[in-house]
């Protein structure tokens, strides 16, 4: 009778399995760290005062007060409660001129990124699933632009174009194209003799089916860490191209531009350029952690363990 028993009971147990225990109705999500959190939400407050700043900057960018000029900012001896980060050597605000340069900045590193991932990508699937003379004309094409200094590049397409901003989002836009192709024509390499690829070959499918669909998923990971890093590396270039004079020019403002119009003002009206220089830390940080999180949640080998 005992057993009889024992056995309904495991009977109800297969057929009305314990329902699991609730989680919290505001659980952690699996996987995210508080580091990640944190740079996902610095990078959201930047991009939503970028989008905004227009309406939240209390002044003009271009305002010029000179009776208020080397402000610093409030807390400091001296400070106008008007500016919260202090003026410049024109007395215009910094607050404004920051909001209004983050938005700037952030737009000429994003369609830079994006020019040179399209460019770098499509030459590198090209050059790694095509080979023969494709393979060697864009990789020595490749090799030529990584020996050059990209100073000098820079130098010589903004004397014959101009110094518009289109033209600097070209300049950007090649900055970094040769490294994305070397590193999608060295997976494409690693990829295309598996044997998936192959059966795939062997079932007829074209070389714009293989590389959609087989070769771009197994490298989004090293391309969207590229991608991350190259978008820090360009805030980074187009801030020395303004403090060397040749990017956006005055009285147009970008971060890279208050830090270089900032530098003779650096021993007695230091926060001109450590307001910007800090965003374009903070805009940095967040942009490689975000790009360090993505490439572990993308990676199709990572994901199977």
């Amino acid at each position: 009778m005992t057993d009889i028993l024992d056995a309904n009971a495991l009977d109800a147990k297969i057929a009305f399995p314990p329902r699991p225990k609730p989680r919290g109705r505001f659980a952690w999500p699996a996987g995210v760290s508080l580091l990640v959190a944190g740079a996902a939400l610095l990078a959201l407050i930047l991009v939503l005062l970028a989008l905004f700043a227009p309406a939240l900057a209390p002044f003009e960018p271009d305002q010029q007060k000179l009776l208020a000029r080397l402000r610093p900012p409030i807390g400091f001896e001296r400070a106008n409660p008007a500016h919260w980060f202090g003026t410049d050597q024109l007395g215009r605000d910094l607050l404004s001129r920051c909001l209004h340069g983050l938005r700037l900045t952030l737009a000429l590193a994003l369609f830079g990124t994006l020019i040179g991932l399209a460019l770098g990508v499509s030459l590198g699937l090209v050059a790694g699933l095509f080979g023969g003379w494709a393979d060697a004309l864009i990789m020595g094409f490749v090799d030529i632009m990584l020996s050059l200094p990209f100073t000098l590049v820079a130098l010589l397409v903004i004397a014959l174009a101009g110094t518009d901003v289109a033209v600097l989002i070209c300049v950007l836009g090649i900055a970094y194209w040769a490294h994305f192709a070397r590193l999608v024509r060295a997976q494409v390499l690693g990829l295309r003799e598996l044997p998936f690829v192959e059966a795939a070959r062997a079932a007829g499918a074209t070389r714009w089916h293989i590389a959609t669909v087989h070769m771009i998923p197994n490298i989004v990971s090293p391309i969207v860490v590229m991608a991350s890093l190259n978008f820090s590396n360009l805030i980074l270039l187009e801030s020395a191209l303004s403090f060397l004079g040749l990017g956006v020019q005055p009285p147009t403002a970008t971060l890279g531009s208050m830090v270089g119009q900032g530098r003779d003002y650096m021993a007695s009206a230091s926060w001109i350029v450590a307001v910007p220089a800090l965003l374009i830390v903070l805009v940095s940080l967040a942009a490689m952690l975000l790009g360090d999180f993505l490439r572990d949640h993308l990676d199709v080998r990572l994901r199977e363990r």
